[in-house]
């Protein structure tokens, strides 16, 4: 009998807790824990525990690349739960087609990616750049400026928003790229331009604590939010409790999740959530695909009934989800996520309220193939 058979089904959990992303990762962590805890705790698959090995790659892309291949070839794991960033999860990538592992993956990315061995739990850009390119014109201006990290998820969204903001009649006043970790002097010299340009929102896809820095750095320059938001896909609760929440409210965040959703489901899970990392723990668009994919993997577990990564890949294609945000499905065609768009506007305690959202599921369209650019997506406020 393998390992997994024996003593439970060992899985990979490969998020950092530590480094420029270590916030945001550790509540990937978190999401994923809870999960494995849950379903342990029910009795797990097939009467054997979920067993996670937990690696900390500090937000270091050889370090992703080197404990991936220890995770498939040493530690002899089939399935890894990990990476956030497009550079962790582009750097594992060819490990995990190289052992034919199965990687799932639960971030919010660029899209144009398609991988047999990957199941993508996180929004892809039409779930939401499209509501968000319209909400900024609608309720701001047609001025937008652009900031991100200098990698290829934020060059890539905000390409995409780019050309949204444009075929919608707004205009691009600024677009500039920082390095991870850059220093506050850099951010300051964006901050002043921001001032000088008056642009009507501040589209940023800066990450981790360079993003962290500039919405602090933005709160101290005292740039009225009411006037001049900054929007993103990626700022939600678990950071601005770090900078905060009386330094961000005003600022907008597109997102599939919100902790303020009042359904019977989410509530539980923040509930849950709370009580297994404390009364001052916010869930958010980080932790709650982590979690869900964890469940998404055991029902697709309990049905092939053994670590066969190309069934389970096969039994997850398909699946439906009563997710905290709402139900999810995993796509047959693309291996994303049907997912309920929402943009949420944040609130002095840290929270967010949804000022709109979609009245199903949509489609993740990775390639953007069947998108208009030129149809406005706000359908409805909530």
């Amino acid at each position: 009998m393998t390992p997994s058979t024996q003593d439970g089904w060992r899985v990979g959990v490969l998020f950092s807790r530590s480094g420029t992303t270590g916030v945001t990762e550790t509540e990937h962590y978190n999401g994923t824990i809870l999960a494995i805890d849950e379903i342990n705790a029910a009795g797990g698959i097939h009467g054997r525990p979920i067993i996670p090995v937990c690696r900390d790659p500090k937000s270091d892309n050889d370090a992703y690349r080197k404990l991936a291949r220890q995770m498939l070839s040493e530690d002899e794991l089939d399935v890894i739960f990990g990476c956030s960033m497009s550079a962790s999860r582009k750097t594992v990538l060819p490990v995990v087609e190289r052992q034919n592992g199965l990687l799932f993956y639960p971030s919010m990315y660029e899209g144009f990616e398609y991988c047999e061995n990957l199941i993508y739990t996180g929004a892809t850009p039409n779930q939401l750049c499209l509501p968000l390119a319209d909400y900024l014109l609608q309720t701001y201006g047609s001025r937008i400026a652009f900031v991100g990290s200098d990698y290829i998820y934020p060059r890539e969204s905000n390409r995409i928003m780019r050309d949204l903001i444009e075929a919608r009649g707004g205009e691009t006043v600024a677009e500039h790229y920082l390095p991870l970790g850059v220093s506050a002097t850099e951010e300051m010299a964006l901050i002043r331009e921001i001032e000088q340009i008056r642009p009507d929102a501040v589209f940023s896809t800066l990450v981790g604590t360079s993003a962290q820095a500039f919405y602090t750095l933005y709160d101290a320059a005292g740039i009225d939010r009411s006037v001049c938001p900054i929007a993103s896909l990626t700022m939600a609760e678990g950071e601005i409790a770090r900078i905060g929440p009386e330094k961000c409210s005003g600022h907008i965040l597109a997102a599939s999740y919100f902790q303020t959703l009042n359904t019977a489901v989410n509530r539980a899970f923040v509930a849950a959530y709370k009580a297994r990392f404390g009364g001052a723990a916010v869930t958010s668009v980080w932790s709650e695909p982590a979690y869900n994919q964890v469940h998404l993997f055991a029902r697709a577990l309990e049905r092939v009934g053994t670590m066969d990564t190309h069934r389970i890949g096969q039994e997850v294609l398909g699946l439906d989800f009563e997710a905290p945000g709402g139900r999810i499905h995993i796509d047959p065609e693309t291996r994303h996520t049907w997912l309920t768009p929402r943009i949420g506007v944040a609130r002095p305690d840290g929270l967010f309220d949804v000022v709109w959202e979609s009245g199903a599921p949509v489609r993740p369209d990775p390639y953007l193939a069947t998108t208009r650019f030129e149809e406005p997506s706000l359908r409805e406020w909530a």
